[in-house]
Protein backbone atom coordinates (compact mmCIF):
# COMPACT_ATOMS: atom_id res chain seq x y z
CA UNK A 1 0.00 0.00 0.00
CA UNK A 2 1.41 3.45 -0.94
CA UNK A 3 1.92 6.05 1.79
CA UNK A 4 -1.04 8.15 0.53
CA UNK A 5 -3.39 5.17 0.49
CA UNK A 6 -2.08 4.09 3.90
CA UNK A 7 -2.94 7.51 5.35
CA UNK A 8 -6.40 7.51 3.74
CA UNK A 9 -7.17 4.04 5.06
CA UNK A 10 -9.56 4.64 7.98
CA UNK A 11 -10.41 1.04 8.82
CA UNK A 12 -10.74 0.48 12.59
CA UNK A 13 -9.11 -2.93 11.95
CA UNK A 14 -6.90 -3.55 8.94
CA UNK A 15 -5.57 -6.99 9.82
CA UNK A 16 -5.81 -9.59 12.53
CA UNK A 17 -2.40 -11.13 13.26
CA UNK A 18 -0.97 -13.51 15.84
CA UNK A 19 0.49 -11.97 18.98
CA UNK A 20 3.71 -13.17 20.61
CA UNK A 21 1.54 -14.90 23.24
CA UNK A 22 -0.08 -17.21 20.67
CA UNK A 23 0.85 -20.84 21.36
CA UNK A 24 3.05 -22.58 18.83
CA UNK A 25 1.24 -25.84 19.56
CA UNK A 26 -1.83 -25.87 17.32
CA UNK A 27 -3.33 -28.90 19.08
CA UNK A 28 -4.85 -26.86 21.92
CA UNK A 29 -8.33 -25.42 21.41
CA UNK A 30 -9.14 -23.07 19.79
CA UNK A 31 -5.87 -23.17 17.83
CA UNK A 32 -6.85 -26.70 16.79
CA UNK A 33 -9.75 -25.30 14.75
CA UNK A 34 -8.52 -25.03 11.12
CA UNK A 35 -9.87 -21.51 10.58
CA UNK A 36 -8.29 -20.23 13.79
CA UNK A 37 -4.98 -21.94 13.01
CA UNK A 38 -4.94 -20.31 9.56
CA UNK A 39 -5.58 -16.86 11.02
CA UNK A 40 -2.78 -17.34 13.55
CA UNK A 41 -0.42 -18.55 10.81
CA UNK A 42 -1.33 -16.17 7.99
CA UNK A 43 -3.33 -13.33 9.51
CA UNK A 44 -6.70 -12.10 8.30
CA UNK A 45 -7.43 -8.84 6.48
CA UNK A 46 -10.83 -7.26 7.09
CA UNK A 47 -12.61 -5.46 4.28
CA UNK A 48 -13.18 -1.69 4.61
CA UNK A 49 -16.93 -2.35 4.59
CA UNK A 50 -18.50 -5.70 5.46
CA UNK A 51 -16.73 -9.03 6.01
CA UNK A 52 -19.04 -12.03 6.38
CA UNK A 53 -17.95 -15.33 7.92
CA UNK A 54 -20.13 -18.24 6.78
CA UNK A 55 -19.84 -21.85 7.92
CA UNK A 56 -21.25 -24.74 9.92
CA UNK A 57 -21.54 -24.83 13.71
CA UNK A 58 -18.14 -25.51 15.23
CA UNK A 59 -16.22 -24.15 12.24
CA UNK A 60 -14.77 -21.28 14.27
CA UNK A 61 -16.59 -18.29 12.81
CA UNK A 62 -18.15 -17.15 16.11
CA UNK A 63 -14.86 -17.74 17.93
CA UNK A 64 -13.11 -15.42 15.47
CA UNK A 65 -15.76 -12.69 15.74
CA UNK A 66 -15.69 -12.86 19.53
CA UNK A 67 -11.88 -12.65 19.61
CA UNK A 68 -11.76 -9.61 17.31
CA UNK A 69 -14.48 -7.87 19.33
CA UNK A 70 -12.68 -8.46 22.62
CA UNK A 71 -9.27 -7.53 21.21
CA UNK A 72 -10.88 -4.27 20.09
CA UNK A 73 -11.98 -3.68 23.67
CA UNK A 74 -15.67 -4.55 23.38
CA UNK A 75 -17.62 -6.30 26.11
CA UNK A 76 -17.40 -10.09 25.90
CA UNK A 77 -21.15 -10.51 26.36
CA UNK A 78 -22.13 -7.80 23.91
CA UNK A 79 -22.33 -4.03 23.86
CA UNK A 80 -19.76 -1.27 23.60
CA UNK A 81 -16.37 -0.47 25.13
CA UNK A 82 -18.19 1.18 28.05
CA UNK A 83 -19.95 -1.94 29.39
CA UNK A 84 -17.67 -4.72 30.58
CA UNK A 85 -19.75 -6.58 33.17
CA UNK A 86 -20.56 -10.21 32.50
CA UNK A 87 -22.05 -13.27 34.11
CA UNK A 88 -19.74 -16.28 33.73
CA UNK A 89 -16.63 -16.07 31.56
CA UNK A 90 -17.01 -18.52 28.68
CA UNK A 91 -15.00 -16.84 25.96
CA UNK A 92 -12.00 -18.53 24.37
CA UNK A 93 -8.45 -17.28 25.02
CA UNK A 94 -8.06 -16.33 21.35
CA UNK A 95 -8.52 -12.60 21.98
CA UNK A 96 -5.26 -12.70 23.97
CA UNK A 97 -3.42 -14.49 21.17
CA UNK A 98 -4.12 -11.91 18.46
CA UNK A 99 -3.19 -8.34 17.73
CA UNK A 100 -5.24 -5.90 15.66
CA UNK A 101 -3.47 -3.69 13.15
CA UNK A 102 -5.44 -0.44 13.16
CA UNK A 103 -5.48 2.66 10.99
CA UNK A 104 -4.15 5.95 12.40
CA UNK A 105 -7.03 8.18 13.44
CA UNK A 106 -9.67 5.52 12.76
CA UNK A 107 -12.82 5.55 14.92
CA UNK A 108 -12.54 3.65 18.19
CA UNK A 109 -16.30 3.28 18.63
CA UNK A 110 -17.54 -0.26 18.40
CA UNK A 111 -20.47 -2.54 19.18
CA UNK A 112 -20.61 -6.30 19.67
CA UNK A 113 -23.97 -7.95 19.05
CA UNK A 114 -24.17 -11.61 20.00
CA UNK A 115 -27.58 -13.24 19.95
CA UNK A 116 -27.27 -15.47 23.01
CA UNK A 117 -26.32 -12.72 25.48
CA UNK A 118 -28.53 -9.82 24.39
CA UNK A 119 -30.97 -10.40 27.28
CA UNK A 120 -28.21 -9.47 29.72
CA UNK A 121 -27.25 -6.46 27.59
CA UNK A 122 -30.85 -5.23 27.63
CA UNK A 123 -30.94 -5.56 31.43
CA UNK A 124 -27.73 -3.56 31.81
CA UNK A 125 -29.02 -0.85 29.49
CA UNK A 126 -32.32 -0.49 31.34
CA UNK A 127 -30.52 -0.23 34.68
CA UNK A 128 -29.26 3.25 33.79
CA UNK A 129 -31.71 4.29 31.07
CA UNK A 130 -33.66 7.55 31.05
CA UNK A 131 -37.36 8.03 30.44
CA UNK A 132 -36.89 8.40 26.68
CA UNK A 133 -34.56 5.42 26.21
CA UNK A 134 -35.86 2.16 24.68
CA UNK A 135 -37.35 -0.34 27.15
CA UNK A 136 -35.98 -3.45 25.48
CA UNK A 137 -37.58 -5.99 27.82
CA UNK A 138 -41.04 -4.61 27.01
CA UNK A 139 -40.57 -5.57 23.34
CA UNK A 140 -40.60 -8.92 21.60
CA UNK A 141 -37.25 -10.59 21.03
CA UNK A 142 -37.17 -9.54 17.39
CA UNK A 143 -38.44 -6.02 18.07
CA UNK A 144 -35.72 -5.46 20.68
CA UNK A 145 -33.05 -6.49 18.16
CA UNK A 146 -34.45 -4.08 15.58
CA UNK A 147 -34.46 -1.30 18.19
CA UNK A 148 -30.76 -1.97 18.89
CA UNK A 149 -30.10 -1.65 15.15
CA UNK A 150 -32.05 1.61 15.02
CA UNK A 151 -30.50 3.24 18.08
CA UNK A 152 -26.98 1.82 18.35
CA UNK A 153 -25.88 1.22 14.75
CA UNK A 154 -25.49 4.84 13.73
CA UNK A 155 -21.80 5.80 13.95
CA UNK A 156 -18.55 5.03 12.12
CA UNK A 157 -16.57 2.33 13.91
CA UNK A 158 -16.31 -1.45 14.18
CA UNK A 159 -19.47 -3.57 14.43
CA UNK A 160 -19.04 -7.24 15.32
CA UNK A 161 -22.14 -9.38 14.92
CA UNK A 162 -22.47 -13.04 15.86
CA UNK A 163 -25.44 -14.67 14.10
CA UNK A 164 -27.68 -11.59 14.37
CA UNK A 165 -30.39 -13.30 12.30
CA UNK A 166 -31.25 -15.62 15.21
CA UNK A 167 -34.08 -13.37 16.44
CA UNK A 168 -35.16 -11.92 13.11
CA UNK A 169 -37.95 -12.78 10.69
CA UNK A 170 -37.46 -12.74 6.93
CA UNK A 171 -38.50 -9.09 6.62
CA UNK A 172 -36.38 -8.10 9.63
CA UNK A 173 -33.33 -9.78 8.08
CA UNK A 174 -33.92 -7.75 4.93
CA UNK A 175 -34.00 -4.63 7.13
CA UNK A 176 -30.70 -5.72 8.69
CA UNK A 177 -29.13 -6.05 5.23
CA UNK A 178 -30.17 -2.44 4.58
CA UNK A 179 -28.70 -1.32 7.90
CA UNK A 180 -25.36 -3.01 7.25
CA UNK A 181 -25.24 -1.57 3.72
CA UNK A 182 -25.90 1.94 5.08
CA UNK A 183 -23.28 1.51 7.81
CA UNK A 184 -20.63 0.49 5.29
CA UNK A 185 -21.59 3.37 2.99
CA UNK A 186 -21.13 5.78 5.91
CA UNK A 187 -17.62 4.47 6.63
CA UNK A 188 -18.25 1.85 9.30
CA UNK A 189 -16.57 -1.57 9.31
CA UNK A 190 -18.56 -4.75 9.95
CA UNK A 191 -17.46 -8.29 10.84
CA UNK A 192 -20.40 -10.69 10.91
CA UNK A 193 -20.76 -14.44 11.44
CA UNK A 194 -23.97 -15.75 9.91
CA UNK A 195 -25.95 -18.80 8.81
CA UNK A 196 -28.35 -16.66 6.78
CA UNK A 197 -28.29 -16.74 2.97
CA UNK A 198 -30.15 -13.41 3.11
CA UNK A 199 -27.32 -11.66 4.98
CA UNK A 200 -24.69 -13.43 2.89
CA UNK A 201 -26.23 -11.84 -0.22
CA UNK A 202 -25.32 -8.32 0.94
CA UNK A 203 -23.94 -6.52 -2.15
CA UNK A 204 -20.28 -5.57 -1.89
CA UNK A 205 -19.55 -7.72 1.14
CA UNK A 206 -16.42 -9.84 1.33
CA UNK A 207 -17.49 -13.44 2.02
CA UNK A 208 -15.18 -15.87 3.78
CA UNK A 209 -16.34 -19.49 3.96
CA UNK A 210 -15.13 -21.24 7.12
CA UNK A 211 -14.74 -25.02 7.35
CA UNK A 212 -12.34 -27.98 7.66
CA UNK A 213 -10.20 -26.33 4.98
CA UNK A 214 -9.74 -23.21 7.12
CA UNK A 215 -10.72 -19.86 5.60
CA UNK A 216 -11.36 -19.32 1.89
CA UNK A 217 -12.74 -16.50 -0.21
CA UNK A 218 -16.16 -17.26 -1.66
CA UNK A 219 -18.98 -15.82 -3.72
CA UNK A 220 -22.63 -16.07 -2.71
CA UNK A 221 -23.73 -18.27 -5.62
CA UNK A 222 -21.15 -20.94 -4.75
CA UNK A 223 -21.64 -21.11 -0.98
CA UNK A 224 -22.53 -24.50 0.47
CA UNK A 225 -25.07 -22.63 2.62
CA UNK A 226 -26.89 -21.30 -0.44
CA UNK A 227 -26.82 -24.67 -2.24
CA UNK A 228 -28.35 -26.44 0.77
CA UNK A 229 -31.14 -23.91 1.18
CA UNK A 230 -31.97 -24.01 -2.53
CA UNK A 231 -32.22 -27.81 -2.49
CA UNK A 232 -34.23 -27.82 0.72
CA UNK A 233 -36.79 -25.30 -0.53
CA UNK A 234 -37.16 -27.20 -3.80
CA UNK A 235 -37.68 -30.55 -2.07
CA UNK A 236 -37.66 -30.57 1.78
CA UNK A 237 -37.88 -34.36 2.06
CA UNK A 238 -34.42 -34.70 0.50
CA UNK A 239 -33.22 -33.63 3.93
CA UNK A 240 -36.09 -34.47 6.25
CA UNK A 241 -36.16 -38.15 5.29
CA UNK A 242 -32.90 -38.53 7.22
CA UNK A 243 -34.51 -37.37 10.47
CA UNK A 244 -38.23 -38.15 10.04
CA UNK A 245 -39.74 -41.55 9.35
CA UNK A 246 -42.05 -41.36 6.30
CA UNK A 247 -45.73 -41.55 7.16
Amino acid sequence: MTSDRWLRDRRPVRRVVADESAPEDRRAWPASVPAVAQVLDEGLELAPGVTLLVGENGSGKSTLVEAVAMAFGLAAEGGTRNVQEGTRATESPLHGWIRLERSPGAPRWGFFLRAETMHGYFTRQESFSTENDPQFHEMSHGESFLEVLRTRFDSPGLYCLDEPEAALSFSAQIALVGTLHDLAAAGAQVLCATHSPLLAALPGARILEIGPWGVREAVWEELELVAHWRRYLEHPMRYLRHVIDPV
